[in-house]
């Protein structure tokens, strides 16, 4: 004990209190509040109060000095202790039990000081971003928004009316907008989605965002103007789950509801469509969804591509109908929407549902798991950097409180209160942002399907009906979930408090079930009812919601609450309106006490059954009490304030029925057709952008190129054909036949090598040939000296690769080429030419990693010199802040040496040769010193500026590349460009690579990689420690991936894409 003297006096005060003390467990009928009874807590005996209860030190111990810290295990140990009948035993565990809290204690304030040194670290991050950005925009800011960005004190309240917008100038969605026809595009990857029969609270995975996505989906189809709306999901071929959510497409509503037919055409409405990726026979919870995202991005854009022509031929006039917006639902889905926008240059919104910063802050908070754990467990650092990444393309980021914005969104380094207001403002002034965008914010509450609530009753007929349908004198049937709630209890006239969700700890149902027992009036008065989701074996649900139930289940007995509690084991979800009507029938409350509830949808389907409420005060409830005006908002960590909530609205007859007529009616602000009036006004106020070309339309030549589009496609038949009979010939040994099928194919292939060699080497040519092919191998191998240079032997691997892709006669003339490299145009034909290889023998060239693409005898000067698609350009060029970002990097990399010019830094240097309008790059002199990747993109998300950083060839350069850049990218590009579908290109990769490596790995295309062709690789600049792991971005087995190496490079290169081909086939 010596050097812990001040534990010293409640150790003796413990040890002194003897068996009595502790044993001692007497109620008092009245106590301080209300005549409230006092019991057991947490850890602890007795409380303390007046009327005869004891003093207990070790609970007042708990409760002092480590209040927050959960630590179910103390109650289990307190059990025993007050089961040891030996007084020398029972002193030396309650003397271990003091150093367990006293280690608690240390513990707990550790955790404090880590937290408000992260606090402190971004907070001066942040200050240190804003003073930047004011500094760089300093020239022509307004002297408020110098006040704002310098960080001057500003009152919450003050801040939080200046963030509000006035939203008088939009244009309020209206039936005028009929005549739109847009198609909508909602994403929410995660659970199992369908139309019916949800299975909420099912698994984690399948809750509220699951029933909010899929009534969106049918509003926004009824809206006017609305022609299509596809809810995107993951298809699951399971035997785990029901076989419907393997059913590629599921019809969700028919179209418009205005009763005009006339407009509505054959794919019109809302519909479920699902895209496999990921394993197909395996249900996957979202953490494990991670390393396949890519594969959902490329199989929903060939959905997309397809669904646009037909809609363009329906309802387009033969031109394209794009998405009118995609809408990421949660950070996987957002992960997703940010790579689907770049690509098809659309607009994206976003909506977060629940954040992975705020969740971390939670878990660390409770002390339970170490950063390390939390992020094995739950992915959560990659979910972090899925949410940034969304809001790095999200023009608009839609929450359901504005609590949301400032205490959740204010964590992330994409997003500040104060830059996007001067950013915003100076967007209005039409003032250069210098690169800087912040999404914008709006406060949009979910809406609610109202059409199940029956007509509303409030009447003394209503108030004699229940005990009618009890008794039986009603010819009514009484509706089969209410006899298995009522059966619990022993007088059913009650009214009953209600609270319905998932047993999970965050949800607080055990602070609950504690505050009514401990009430006695409360009990007297009223009953009290669980629905926890459905069980069949608490031993066969997961720890979480198990170690939940097992408490409920024993605070029951520990208060003696038989014949007051229900909890039903079973309900389906088309219970759940009977048994709000059930507990508004018995004059009863709704009850949400989560420690923290981002919206509450529960809240508000209660109030609309004539409900009023009790509910936390941390979250979305706030703004729904202001609007509905129904209920009491409580702290939920106070088991007192709880009770006396219920109590008050349970006890005054007049206060309940205020409560209720006021949810009545203001129940309209969150109905369905509100929610999409608001969604698509605010919508509208996006920037609009779609794919445009500044040439034509390939189709537009179909007609006049046809012969070569036929003819190629008559090799492919009469060489398949032709190729099956010489299989049959050769196995039969027929040689003569063999060669007559042979010298066919020669003559076949040297045709249209001529008609090709002629279309490929005209410089006039209008459209890349590569829109002919029907396979396209990527070559992307990223083989450099340690000094940046090329590496020599990526000429013959070239050759390999080339050789093998041959190496089939029946693909060799559908096959490309396209060459995906770091470095710039000049030096990459100084390399094939270099190596005798013919620029023309590739179909494209991806250069300056991804932030060009050229056609080699295609798109060229008379000269012969390549110039870049001027479409791919444009398309990247959204959000590319060029200058800004120029000024910035130097100062971020060099900080305290760089003075004027990038010349004189010591940390960086720009490499001018490869530089171009959409690429900075730098020589790096010392990459050991370098910032890494995240780090980096950190740095500038704080300052507002979205950008793509790469570190490549053998981390020599940096280079920033637009954020909807990158050579991933650029192959989706390709495919909306050219209509090269993804699935038919291949890539050919090392090991490892530039630090873009990871995303050129996963997607539906096939992955080549050649063993032990890479030396010197940039991987090592790609995370800090504590960031998100490989295997959270690379799926670890896949069948789209395949190997090769040896000495024979091109037979093994011709197995592996063989193989992979093969492997592809059978999924």
């Amino acid at each position: 004990m010596a050097g812990n003297e001040w534990i010293n006096g409640y150790l003796e005060a413990i040890l002194d209190s003897g068996a009595s003390a502790i044993e001692d467990r007497q109620k008092v009928a009245e106590s301080i509040r209300g005549g409230r009874g006092t019991g057991e807590g947490g850890g602890a005996g007795a409380g303390v109060g007046t009327g005869g209860i004891s003093f207990n030190p070790t609970k007042y111990f708990v409760e002092e000095v480590v209040s927050g810290v959960d630590e179910t295990d103390l109650h289990r140990t307190w059990l025993k202790v007050v089961a040891t009948r030996n007084s020398r035993e029972r002193s030396s565990r309650l003397e271990n039990m003091c150093w367990r809290i006293w280690h608690l204690a240390r513990k707990k304030k550790q955790l404090e000081l880590d937290q408000s040194q992260r606090q402190l670290h971004r907070r001066l991050e942040r200050e240190q971003g804003l003073h930047d950005a004011a500094e760089d925009m300093s020239e022509d800011l307004m002297e408020g928004e110098k006040r704002d960005l310098d960080g001057e004190a500003l009152s919450s309240e003050t801040s939080r009316k200046k963030f509000h917008r006035n939203t008088s100038n939009l244009e309020i969605w209206s039936d005028d907008k009929k005549e739109k026809k847009l198609y909508i595009v909602l994403i929410s990857l995660h659970g199992l989605v369908r139309g019916e029969n949800m299975e909420l609270g099912r698994d984690s995975d399948t809750g509220g965002q699951v029933k909010y996505v899929v009534e969106l989906s049918r509003a926004l189809a009824r809206m006017p103007g609305v022609y299509r709306v596809d809810l995107f999901t993951r298809q699951i071929s399971s035997p785990e789950v029901d076989w419907s959510y393997g059913e590629p497409t599921e019809m969700l509503t028919g179209g418009p509801d205005d009763g005009d037919t006339n407009d509505m055409g054959e794919s019109s409405g809302a519909y479920i469509i699902r895209i496999p990726f990921g394993p197909r026979d395996k249900y996957l919870g979202k953490e494990l969804l991670w390393p396949h995202i890519q594969e959902f991005v490329d199989g929903a854009l060939a959905h997309i591509l397809n669904m646009s022509k037909v809609l363009g031929e329906q309802i387009g006039g033969g031109h394209p109908v794009w998405p009118y917006v995609i809408h990421g639902h949660y950070a996987d889905a957002g992960d997703s929407a940010a790579l689907l926008s770049g690509a098809l240059n659309v607009p994206m919104v976003l909506t977060g549902h629940s954040l992975g910063r705020n969740k971390l802050e939670q878990l660390l908070k409770q002390g339970r798991q170490s950063k390390e754990d939390i992020n094995a467990t739950y992915r959560i650092m990659r979910r972090i950097e899925g949410e940034e990444l969304s809001l790095d393309a999200a023009e608009l980021v839609i929450t359901s409180t504005q609590q949301e914005i400032e205490e959740q969104w204010g964590l992330y380094d994409g997003f500040d209160v104060k830059l996007e207001k001067v950013l915003r403002a100076r967007t209005n002034r039409g003032v250069d942002c210098h690169g800087r965008f912040m999404p914008r914010m709006a406060v949009i509450p979910p809406g609610m399907d109202f059409s199940y609530v029956v007509s509303r009753e409030d009447n003394a007929e209503a108030d004699g009906e229940l005990a009618a349908l009890m008794d039986g004198s009603s010819p009514k049937a009484i509706p089969p979930i209410w006899s298995e709630v009522m059966r619990f209890f022993s007088n059913p006239h009650k009214p009953m408090i209600l609270a319905l969700s998932r047993p999970d700890p965050k949800k607080n149902l055990t602070t609950l079930v504690k505050a009514f027992g401990e009430c006695w009036p409360l009990r007297e008065l009223a009953n009290l009812t669980l629905i926890m989701g459905n069980r069949d074996d608490i031993d066969e649900m997961s720890g979480a919601n198990a170690s939940v139930l097992t408490t409920v289940l024993k605070l029951i007995d520990k208060y003696d609450l038989y014949g007051q509690v229900a909890i039903p084991k079973h309900h389906k979800q088309s219970d759940v309106p009977e048994i709000y009507r059930l507990a508004a029938k018995t004059r009863g409350v709704f009850i949400n006490p989560a420690f923290i509830e981002p919206f509450g949808l529960t809240l508000i389907e209660a109030a609309a059954h004539g409900l009023p409420m009790v509910a936390t005060k941390n979250g979305g409830p706030v703004d729904i009490n202001r609007a509905l005006n129904n209920g009491l908002l409580v702290d939920p960590h106070d088991q007192l304030a709880i009770a006396d909530a219920l109590l008050k609205l349970v006890s005054e007859k007049n206060l309940w029925h205020e409560c209720r007529k006021n949810g009545w009616k203001n129940i309209h602000l969150y109905s369905w057709p509100e929610h999409c009036k608001t969604y698509l006004t605010r919508i509208a106020a996006c920037r609009m952008r779609h794919p445009q070309w500044q040439t034509d339309n390939p189709e537009d030549e179909f007609s006049r190129d046809g012969y070569f589009n036929d003819s190629l496609r008559d090799v492919h038949d009469m060489s398949l054909r032709l190729s099956i009979d010489g299989e049959k010939a050769l196995l039969s040994g027929d040689m003569e036949a063999t060669g007559q099928v042979h010298r066919v194919l020669y003559k076949l292939n040297k045709q249209d090598s001529e008609t090709a060699d002629g279309f490929m080497g005209s410089a006039v040519s209008k459209y890349p040939v590569l829109r002919r092919r029907s396979r396209l191998i990527v070559i992307a191998l990223d083989c450099y000296g340690s000094d940046g240079s090329p590496d020599k032997k990526i000429i013959k691997t070239i050759h390999d690769v080339m050789t093998a892709a041959r190496a089939n006669l029946q693909m060799a003339r559908a096959t490309g080429f396209a060459l995906s490299t770091a470095m710039p145009v000049s030096e990459t034909v100084e390399l094939l030419v270099s190596g005798d290889i013919q620029v023309t023998e590739f179909d494209a060239l991806i250069c300056s990693s991804g932030s060009e693409v050229y056609y080699p005898g295609t798109y060229c000067t008379e000269d012969g010199k390549l110039l870049p698609d001027p479409d791919y350009a444009a398309h990247i060029d959204y959000r590319w802040g060029c200058n800004g970002l120029s000024k910035t990097i130097c100062k971020l990399l060099n900080a305290s040496q760089c003075e004027e010019g990038l010349n004189e830094c010591s940390g960086i240097k720009e490499d001018k040769v490869s530089t171009n309008s959409h690429c900075l790059s730098y020589l790096i002199k010392d990459p050991s010193k370098a910032m890494k990747v995240d780090e980096l993109r950190q740095r500038l998300r704080l300052r507002g500026l979205r950008c793509h950083p790469i570190y490549c060839r053998s981390s020599t350069r940096l280079q920033m590349v637009p954020f909807l850049a990158s050579r991933a990218q650029a192959l989706r590009y390709l495919f909306v460009r050219w209509r090269l579908n993804v699935s038919n290109m291949y890539v050919i990769l090392g090991e490892s690579g530039d630090t873009d490596y990871e995303e050129l790995i996963g997607g539906t295309h096939k992955t080549v990689i050649i063993k032990g062709i890479v030396s010197h690789s940039s991987e090592e600049l790609m995370r800090t420690a504590g960031s998100y792991r490989r295997e959270d971005v690379v799926p670890e087995e896949s069948p789209l991936i395949a190997y090769a190496g040896g000495d024979t490079i091109a037979e093994k290169i011709a197995d592996a894409l063989q193989k992979v081909t093969t492997s592809a086939a059978a999924i």
